[in-house]
Order: C-alpha cells, then structure tokens, then sequence
C-alpha cells in the first residue's frame, strides 16, 4: 500500500513514497533476503523507480559515535545497498544533485527528513532519530548544504516521515519533548520556518500500519520490521 505520492511542499519536482507493514519488511537485517528484495521491487516499481536507479541510506550505529554523517551520492552509488544486505556507504544523509536518483531510507520509529532546494535543485534525506538529534541533527544537516552547496535556507523545503510520538518515546535530554517537536524546533533555529515545513501525524508506535521498533521492544509487536521512504527528483 503506497501512502504517500506527492507531497505538496514540493510540488511535483519531488516524488515521494511511504511504505506500509502491508507492504512488508523493507530492512534485510529484520528478516530474508529474498524477501526483502521483493518488497523493495514492488514497492518501488509503484513509482515507476527501478532500484539501480536508487541509493540505500546505510544508518550505522556501529565502530563511531558520530552520528552526523553526510555525503553525496553521485553515479557510482546507484544501486548501492538497494538488492544486498550490505553497502560500503554508511551515512546518516545523502544528497543528490541531479534528477533520476532516489534515496532510500529504511525506518521504524525514527524521522526521515526530505530537504529540497528548490532553486539549486538539490535533495537530500537525512536520518533523525535520538543519537543524531541530540548531536542537532537537523541544525547540520541544513548546515552542510549552505557550505557543501551555497543553499539559501529561505530556498529549503522539508517534508517529515511518520515517527514516534513523545508519548511513548519521550527524549530525555530534551526536557521529555517528542522527536518531531524536536526536530522541528532545530530547524527552526537553522533558519527554516514551520511554513517550509511538512509534518506527518501520524504516531508509529499507535499506527498498526507502520513498523514501530520501540513497540516491539515492548512486546506490542511481533515483527522488527522497517517501513521505508523513498525520494526522488523528476526531470
């Protein structure tokens, strides 16, 4: 079941999908290989996106404490992480500078950010969860696009995955606020107004129809799977 589409901060320079627990596991350390595979295909192919045509944001919590990681996924990346379970591209956000590209990001509880300039017309999707926020994110991620690419915060767009909510994920470092609220004020203290902003509201860990890692951990969940996001420039 494809959610998500379109989004209407970008308009139609930007394709997003939003997979569902209908649409199985999109995660290869959750669960087969073969599997996996075939969920990511279909799912993708509801797009019109082949997976050469995609790169897989590799979140790694392993060997670093640094979890502000980006880079730029050029030509040599396609396909990378997309039909294995490994890839030698570990980051916490990629950005591509040219249209035909997806990013894909496999997630269960954590923000993916989508952040457009619409001027530049540079994408970039980065990973939000505890570890990442509270070395602020957010704040670096709008960071490294003005000084990797001369962006223009007043030419940023920003569209929110679905994500825990506070009730049942408070953030401790940040006086028990939920994740979204979080991020949301980091980027407003990088530059970005909430009017540039698109939020989900949906709860994962309420919502039966995405993967919640923190209620499976709980016991509320039999699986550990990943829904995913996927983005896109159109030409």
């Amino acid at each position: 079941m494809l959610n998500n589409s379109q989004s209407s901060i970008f308009g139609s320079d930007i394709v997003i999908g939003l997979s569902s627990v209908h649409d199985g596991n999109m995660r290869f350390a959750s669960g087969d290989e073969g599997e996996v595979c075939d969920n990511r295909i279909r799912f993708l192919g509801q797009l019109d996106i082949d997976p050469t045509q995609a790169t897989l944001v590799q979140v790694s919590y392993e060997d670093t404490t640094d979890f502000t990681r980006y880079h730029v996924a050029d030509d040599e990346n396609l396909g990378e992480g997309m039909l294995a379970p490994f890839s030698d591209l570990h980051a916490d956000a990629l950005t591509v500078t040219r249209p035909d590209h997806a990013l894909f990001l496999p997630l269960a509880d954590c923000i993916g950010a989508v952040i457009y300039d619409v001027e530049a017309k540079i994408m970039m999707m980065t990973h939000l969860g505890r570890h990442s926020v509270e070395q602020m994110g957010a704040i670096k991620s709008v960071q490294y696009l003005i000084d990797e690419f001369g962006s223009d915060v007043r030419d940023l767009r920003v569209w929110l995955s679905p994500s825990v909510g506070g009730d049942s994920y408070p953030l401790h470092k940040f006086n028990d606020r939920s994740l979204q609220d979080v991020v949301c004020d980091q980027f407003e203290q990088a530059g970005i107004g909430l009017e540039q902003i698109e939020l989900s509201n949906i709860d994962t860990a309420d919502d039966d129809n995405y993967f919640s890692h923190s209620e499976y951990l709980a016991g509320n969940q039999m699986s550990d799977g990943r829904f995913a996001i996927v983005a896109m420039m159109r030409d």
